[in-house]
């Protein structure tokens, strides 16, 4: 399930909106290794509350795209590769991108209310989480159903809140967020039917 056994060609095939935003984040980060693009790119890009409060608010997108160094990086696009192909499968390219970006949205929009006016803040995490989010609101509906998937997704989900809250430097508030966000879009794409369907298709 998620296992990925796909040949490079077989994965941009078949999971083009995951394919599409790893490229982008790694792109995006390419081009900050350049000295004054880097500059630009963090200064314009960055979400920082008070330049929000100030009108710029593209701030609230612009961060999703942008990490605070490789690792930072790594990390996010392992779980984007690794976790969002099934669930790009499963409900589609647009829905799957929806989830994806309205959880990087309310995220950096729950940022901006909660946290105080200097904080500084950047990664895909938000909008990941929501993926995580969404696979909470299918085992809601399907636990019973696909106990399998439950017991492999319900510790995923566990470890990643727990691991929100004990790692340093972590925007919580952008996490949980996204987490709640995705789980609520989840709720409205999910449904038996759909459930049904997934679990005939037999997991890989």
């Amino acid at each position: 399930m998620f296992i990925r056994r796909e040949s490079f060609s077989e994965y941009l095939r078949l999971y083009p909106v995951v394919s599409t935003l790893i490229a982008i984040n790694v792109l995006i980060h390419i081009l900050s290794w350049i000295p004054l693009l880097g500059v630009y790119i963090f200064n314009y890009g960055v979400g920082a509350n008070f330049l929000i409060a100030e009108g710029e608010w593209w701030r609230f997108i612009t961060p999703m795209f942008l990490h605070g160094g490789l690792m930072h990086l790594l990390f996010n696009m392992f779980s984007l590769f690794l976790f969002g192909p099934e669930l790009e499968r499963l409900v589609g390219k647009v829905r799957f991108i929806t989830v994806y970006a309205m959880a990087g949205l309310f995220a950096n929009i729950a940022t901006y209310f909660l946290q105080p006016p200097d904080y500084l803040h950047l990664g895909a995490s938000g909008a990941i989480f929501g993926v995580f989010g969404a696979y909470g609101a299918l085992l809601y509906y399907g636990g019973r159903a696909l106990p399998e998937l439950k017991q492999i997704l319900l510790p995923i989900l566990v470890i990643s809140v727990i691991l929100t809250f004990l790692t340093p430097n972590i925007n919580v508030t952008a996490h949980i967020a996204g987490l709640i966000t995705g789980f609520l879009i989840g709720l409205g794409f999910f449904h038996p039917k759909r459930i049904v369907s997934w679990k005939a298709k037999g997991k890989r």
